[in-house]
């Protein structure tokens, strides 16, 4: 047997110099195939002897001409084939990357196909670990490492896409993750049978893998495999906590997230990871910090595994503890709610629910006071918010908090609209964690968590009607008296006498809502004022702006169904009768002391709809557009609150769109000219001119930035309405100053009224105008706009800004048509 060791190396030297000399190659290599198989074979080779072997099969890749044509294919593959994995991979990978002649290219290919396709990389990486052991060649390790996980790139590159589909990503790297599960079942094996084995190398390719975006490929085979192998066995439990614990720090974020992300719970999780979170300082980093407070992108699943995984762990609770305080700290400061995205602080709110629904008894007791403390921060930083989306979450989570430490007393009580996100949410503190079912969990910890839900569940119904008291028989005939024998009347048929007429002259509306005390001549006069406003203009006028004012402070004196819908109406129709007068007073108003925002809210509203109907012709006396939603800039539920916008500037667009169509051609309505024109800036600079004089009570530049985003809206529609009137170039200077004074404001919703005033411009002022007298202006606001897309967190501000990009790239078209 030694000298058929011995023989091996004077094969190859021969071969060698067969290659070199071009000598008789065939023989040379029939010899060393005869020397190889005395020795038992290549993989039976010492040390030198493999070097030697590694040197000879890249002779034999870069010199493919010289093997003989009948036998080439053969002798190629069949000493690859018994090459030990480790030294004819490599050879084939250094071909692929730098390929000599196509014969070469294409057998090198062809030998690979084969190689991956008789699941030798299992093999390859299984050699790696045994050298690992042993301390041997790391300089190999980090070679087969770039070319195990490249392997598919390299391929695409030298055949331009042409590659076999085994080197496709979506079906290398699953074949990847395979020969992975087939290593570690070997090390579980050599574990048991008592022998030392380096899981560190396979660690290195899972961590390589998933830094170059091929998590999904991979995991997909590994996480359930293990999730089922960990599940009874303790061994397997502690491999898998190796293979990531053994992944360098450079790499740790990406395989992190990858099991965080496909994980099937909490419970599964901890078994993959074990107290990953406290041996390593990155991948502590990314589950506590990176992932809930630096991004926001992920799924509500993903939250759940990773709060629940820390605390399943008594160890890893005190890092859950510290993750809820710091989720508070930036959910109760303002600068956070003010200039995060409404998508991030909803992300941070279901973190904080989760939280709160893993906690214990004894942990609440000892953070109660700092959880007071930061609910009552908290609340009032969203409550001050002018997007309700905002402003619900604040009272969603304040409740939630309220309850988990308020459990004997009262709690937080807000008043919201209940729609899907609400209840998911609420259910992120009541419903069963995945974690429950791990059976290391203690019965009794279980049970805390149960009686924790039940309050909620009786927060979340309405409160039950008590059952009537059951009383004994002879108690109950007692009770009993003779006048229950006396038979009822009968009533049915019965009609009410009374009967209130409503006034029939303005002046006797003013005195019923002045000084009456008859709550139901009350009732009637506000019901019918409207329509006698418009009955009787001329009268009207007389008294136009004290009627105004009365209806300005009209408070309700009954319950009477839709009693703001009706004293609007009647503003409205005060208004339009008399605009000039009317007009000038609710807006001196507008900027006055001692009125609620609630008052100033309404004037904005009134001015909008009165300005609104006077724009569209009217037909027969009635509004042609009755029937259409009018754009009020009541702000809506959820984040959108520019949808009443958008829908006037699509109406905008739609009807200058030209649309040719056959069959009959729709009946033409007589012009009516546009009463608002002529009135559109006792409306619009009045509002406008005093925006910047803070009240001592009312401040429009500090803290009543709500009713400024009103302003910004209803000045954005007042402006659009005025399209055709004749101060419309002046309205629209002054409305680009108003915007870029204030451009760089804090809050979301007074930037989308600014955005909406920016498209108001660009459609209702002539562009002839725009660009004689505004270009510079119009420069300026372009690249403020770009920066918007760009930079800000709200979403509804990017789409408007990008909208207003796009109409002044038609603008710039038509400046670089006007000749000079």
């Amino acid at each position: 047997m030694a000298a058929a060791a011995r023989a091996v190396p004077r094969a190859l030297r021969e071969a060698a110099a067969a290659f070199s000399a071009g000598g008789d190659v065939a023989a040379a290599l029939g010899a060393l195939r005869a020397a190889l198989e005395a020795a038992g074979g290549a993989a039976a080779l010492a040390e030198r002897e493999r070097a030697q072997y590694g040197a000879f099969l890249r002779r034999l890749v870069g010199n493919p001409d010289s093997l003989p044509a009948p036998q080439r294919q053969r002798l190629w593959r069949g000493f690859f084939a018994e090459a030990p994995a480790a030294l004819g991979f490599p050879v084939l990978a250094e071909a692929v990357a730098a390929p000599g002649p196509g014969f070469c290219l294409t057998m090198v290919v062809e030998t690979l196909e084969q190689f991956l396709q008789e699941g030798r990389l299992s093999a390859l990486m299984w050699e790696v670990c045994q050298q690992q052991a042993q301390d041997r060649s790391p300089e190999l390790q980090e070679t087969l490492l770039s070319k195990i996980v490249c392997l598919p790139d390299h391929v695409s590159n030298k055949l331009q896409g042409k590659n076999p589909p085994v080197f496709f990503p979506q079906n290398y790297f699953p074949l990847l993750g395979s020969a992975i599960i087939q290593v570690l079942q070997k090390i579980s094996d050599s574990l048991r049978g008592g022998l030392d084995c380096s899981i560190s190398f396979v660690s290195h390719v899972l961590g390589k893998v998933c830094i170059h975006g091929r998590q999904k490929e991979i995991l997909s085979v590994l996480v359930p495999h293990l999730t089922d192998v960990t599940k009874s066995d303790c061994i397997w439990q502690r491999i898998c906590w190796r293979l990531v614990e053994c992944v360098p720090d450079r790499w740790m974020e990406a395989v992190v997230l990858g099991f965080v992300q496909r994980a099937s719970g909490a419970d599964v999780l901890s078994r993959l990871l074990g107290n990953l979170v406290v041996k390593n300082k990155k991948a502590r980093f990314v589950m506590t910090q990176k992932l809930l407070l630096l991004q926001y992108g992920y799924t509500t699943a993903v939250l759940q595994n990773v709060l629940g995984y820390l605390s399943l762990d008594s160890l890893r609770r005190a890092l859950l503890i510290k993750v809820l305080q710091e989720l508070l700290e930036t959910w109760g400061s303002s600068s956070a709610v003010k200039h995060s995205p409404a998508e991030q602080q909803q992300y941070i709110s279901k973190a904080i629910l989760i939280c709160l629904s893993h906690l214990k008894e004894p942990e609440i007791e000892s953070c109660r006071q700092e959880l007071l403390a930061s609910m009552m921060a908290g609340v009032k930083c969203h409550l001050d918010s002018s997007l309700p989306q905002i402003r619900r979450l604040g009272m969603i989570v304040a409740e939630s908090i309220s309850l988990k430490i308020n459990t004997d007393g009262p709690v937080l009580k807000f008043q919201y609209e209940e729609d899907n996100e609400t209840r998911e949410l609420k259910s992120l503190l009541v419903q069963t964690p995945p974690c429950s079912v791990v059976p290391s969990l203690p019965d009794d910890d279980r049970n805390e968590r149960a009686d924790a839900a039940l309050p909620v569940v009786l927060e979340s119904n309405e409160k039950p009607h008590r059952a009537a008291p059951v009383m004994p028989d002879e108690e109950s005939d007692a009770e009993l008296d003779s006048d229950d024998d006396l038979i009822p009347y009968d009533m049915s048929e019965d009609k009410e006498l009374k009967t209130t007429k409503a006034p029939v002259y303005i002046r006797d509306c003013i005195e019923v809502l002045t000084g009456s005390d008859d709550v139901d001549k009350w009732d009637a006069t506000i019901k019918a004022l409207e329509n006698l406003i418009q009955k009787n203009p001329a009268a009207t006028r007389e008294v136009s702006v004290e009627l105004a004012k009365i209806l300005l402070h009209l408070e309700e004196k009954t319950c009477i169904e839709g009693f703001a819908e009706l004293r609007q109406r009647a503003q409205v129709a005060v208004l339009i009768t008399d605009p000039i007068p009317v007009a000038q007073y609710l807006t001196s108003q507008f900027y006055s002391l001692n009125y609620s925002l609630r008052q100033r809210m309404d004037i904005l509203d009134v001015l909008v709809l009165a300005a609104q109907e006077m724009s569209y012709p009217k037909i027969r006396g009635k509004n042609k557009h009755s029937g259409a939603q009018k754009p009020c800039i009541q702000l809506l539920p959820g984040s959108d609150s520019s949808k009443d916008w958008r829908r006037i500037v699509n109406e905008r667009i739609k009807s200058k769109t030209r649309r040719f169509a056959k069959g009959q051609s729709e009946v033409k309505q007589d012009s009516v000219p546009n009463e608002f024109n002529s009135i559109a800036g006792h409306f619009f600079f009045p509002l406008i001119q005093n925006f910047d004089r803070p009240l001592s009570t009312f401040d429009l530049l500090g803290e009543d930035h709500f009713v400024l985003g009103r302003l910004a809206h209803t000045l954005a529609i007042l402006m659009y309405l005025a399209v055709n009137a004749m101060a419309v170039t002046t309205m629209g200077k002054a409305l680009l100053e108003f915007v870029w004074a204030l451009r760089f404001h804090t809050d979301s919703y007074v930037r989308q009224g600014l955005l909406s005033c920016i498209s108001s411009i660009l459609l209702g002022v002539p562009t002839e105008h725009l660009l004689e007298d505004t270009t510079e202006e119009l420069l300026e606001t372009q690249s403020w706009l770009a920066d918007v897309v760009e930079k800000d967190p709200d979403g509804d501000c990017r789409r408007l800004a990008l909208q207003n990009l796009l109409l002044m790239e038609n603008l710039k078209k038509k400046l670089e048509t006007v000749p000079s």
